[in-house]
């Protein structure tokens, strides 16, 4: 039976170890699947011969439980979890969740917020002299200056605040090795600042190699034009092969971000998903009743990294990069023969798929030797004619997974990327979507409706979309199911003016469609929709953009796209009357509400007028 890794100092003895030799703080629970970023991280280690240690949800309120395993001998590694930790812990409104799946009993406030900040300076109060390297989702699109929408104003590096050593951003997993090797060869954690995919602080500004300096932070924080000026040059080095060293000035301390770290190959990216996860959590939240995240992941595969559609509102360009790295066929087929031998396994297998489902290679042969393109995008506005478009190796995938003996369905939930599934002239993927993959409702992401948005989204026009939509339907009449798209918006994206969101609410209507829940932009680090939202430029055109920033506008918009509540008629008809489009206030099919208080008089008034003359004439003859 595989082991977890040591959590207290009895697990410690019983692998006969006195010392580890790093110890890994996480704002998660401790759950030993690769669906989580700690346990890879600690598993790779493993494998390459290190003693680690977790320290999950540790209490802040004292040192005590960051001493419980001893002081490790070459590092801590921190990281806030699966989640930046102030998404965590609040919606878009600043409201605080009643639920964190990533805790046991899915139960809140087990972790604090700036979870890695918090945890850093306590390891450091704890072992003063142990080096502190940070890693994860937060640190990793906190890594320079940013803008915080929770404190609604723009933060220094997380690695000041956290008085850490070291900063690993992307997917680390060749950081992490290279970092061990070197402090295990008794280099200083001060001394490593060569490896890629990494961030530092140094007071000499010569030992960066042929850089580009950014705005100082002095000068961001002064300056919105100088922000997204800074946001732009790092938007253009987010490539392992054109992406250059930046430094962002403090004053005479300097923030040193690395060129990105090379991805992995299918190799490597395989062997990480072999490695010995338990793949569920650690016995001790069994009287909790578990840790709610395994309950989607658990029988769920995953087929890639990256993504190349980049999305303004998506971090993921900033994390996991536009390069797209997947896994072979035979280890992920392997992974899912693993699920057949699970008790609780029902055959059906809950996902396969990344960043975006249908992604599976790289977006052209030009990224082997150039990389990606700093000024033009793969998908937007319209496909790049160098753009490889084929979903054959991912049908073939799929198919290979429905025959596996004990499974009954594959699902696909990831995000489908429906333009890229538009463009292939070959629909064959796109039968066996329906036909195999989706049970009864398929969601897919529009974003919006006006072109104006979408265009400050980077996606692809309304069209695009129709004609997805139109190509689904036409399936599925053939194949003789009633099936249907489920379709996302987001409201109050920079750009969205009222007039935009009537829009949507018109289309909506048209559809006979009420979305049950509705997301509003969420503005965090690491996105060029936040950079938008916060300078209200557009750092690609520098150009000025409109953005909603009241909560009573952004209210009116999230309404319109639920206009049919009775509790968001208010909202829907003001924002009606202030866009001049009271002709949406009646009773056809087009208005979104119906008349009432002094316009139900008036039109009841009218009615009446109406049938009176009606029946005169009637008299008359």
């Amino acid at each position: 039976m595989k082991e977890f890794l040591p959590i207290t100092k009895e697990d410690m003895r019983k692998r006969g170890w006195t010392e580890l030799d790093f110890i890994l703080i996480t704002g998660d629970a401790y759950v030993d699947h690769s669906s989580f970023g700690s346990a890879i991280i600690s598993r790779l280690l493993e494998r390459y011969g290190y003693k680690v240690g977790i320290i999950a949800q540790p209490s802040w309120k004292s040192t005590d439980d960051f001493k419980k395993l001893g002081k490790p001998r070459l590092a801590f590694l921190i990281t806030s979890g699966n989640l930046d930790s102030m998404v965590n812990h609040y919606t878009v409104a600043k409201k605080r969740r009643k639920k964190d799946v990533y805790s046991p009993g899915g139960k809140i406030g087990l972790r604090p917020d700036r979870a890695t900040i918090v945890y850093a300076n306590k390891a450091r109060e704890a072992y003063k002299d142990v080096p502190i390297i940070l890693g994860g989702i937060e640190a990793s699109l906190r890594r320079l200056a940013h803008y915080d929408y929770w404190a609604d104003k723009v933060r220094r590096s997380i690695l000041l605040d956290a008085k850490a050593d070291l900063l690993i951003y992307g997917m680390g997993e060749r950081q992490i090795v290279e970092i061990a090797e070197a402090l295990d060869s008794g280099i200083p954690i001060n001394e490593i600042t060569y490896i890629r995919g990494t961030v530092y602080k140094t007071n000499d500004l010569s030992r960066p190699y042929k850089p580009i300096i950014l705005p100082s932070f002095e000068e961001i924080i002064k300056s919105r034009l100088k922000f997204a000026e800074s946001f732009k040059i790092q938007y253009q080095n987010m490539d392992y092969i054109n992406g250059r060293t930046l430094v962002e000035p403090y004053g005479n301390i300097y923030i040193v971000q690395n060129p990105p770290a090379k991805p992995l190959d299918q190799l490597e990216l395989d062997d990480i998903y072999d490695l010995p996860y338990t793949r569920t959590y650690h016995p001790v939240y069994e009287k909790y009743g578990g840790v709610p995240a395994i309950e989607e992941i658990k029988f769920s595969l995953t087929s890639s990294r990256g993504c190349f559609g980049n999305c303004n509102f998506c971090a993921l360009a900033f994390h996991q990069g536009r390069v797209v790295q997947a896994r072979s066929h035979e280890s992920i087929v392997k992974e899912a023969e693993r699920f057949v031998k699970e008790p609780d396994f029902k055959g059906y297998i809950h996902d396969v798929g990344g960043p975006t489902a249908n992604f599976r290679h790289r977006a052209c042969e030009k990224q082997i030797k150039h990389g990606v393109c700093k000024n033009k995008e793969c998908l937007f506005p319209k496909p790049c004619k160098n753009l490889y478009i084929d979903h054959r190796d991912y049908l073939e995938l799929l198919r290979k997974l429905r025959k596996i003996k004990g499974v009954k369905k594959v699902f696909i939930r990831s995000g489908i990327r429906y333009d890229y599934l538009v463009y292939d002239r070959d629909l064959e993927f796109f039968h066996e979507l329906c036909k195999y993959h989706i049970s009864g409702q398929l969601r897919v992401a529009p974003e919006h409706i006006s072109s104006h948005v979408l265009f400050m989204m980077g996606k692809p026009d309304k069209k695009v979309y129709f004609r997805f939509v139109d190509t689904f339907n036409k399936i599925n009449k053939k194949i003789g199911k009633e099936q249907f798209i489920v379709p996302y918006f987001i409201s109050s994206h920079p750009g969205s003016t009222l007039k935009d969101a009537v829009e949507l609410a018109e289309y909506l209507n048209t559809l006979g469609y009420m979305p049950e829940q509705v997301q509003d932009f969420y503005p965090t680090p690491g996105t060029l929709s936040t950079c938008m939202y916060y300078t209200g430029i557009d750092p690609r055109t520098m150009k000025k953009v409109y953005v909603a920033k009241s909560p009573h506008e952004k209210a009116m918009q999230r309404a319109l796209m639920q206009f049919k509540k009775p509790e968001n008629y208010d909202l829907v008809y003001e924002a009606l009357k202030r866009t001049n489009r009271l002709d949406l206030v009646g009773y056809s099919k087009k208005c979104l509400i119906k008349p009432r208080g002094k316009d139900t008089l008036k039109n009841s008034k009218y009615k009446n007028k109406k049938q009176n003359n009606k029946t005169r004439k009637k008299r008359k003859r």
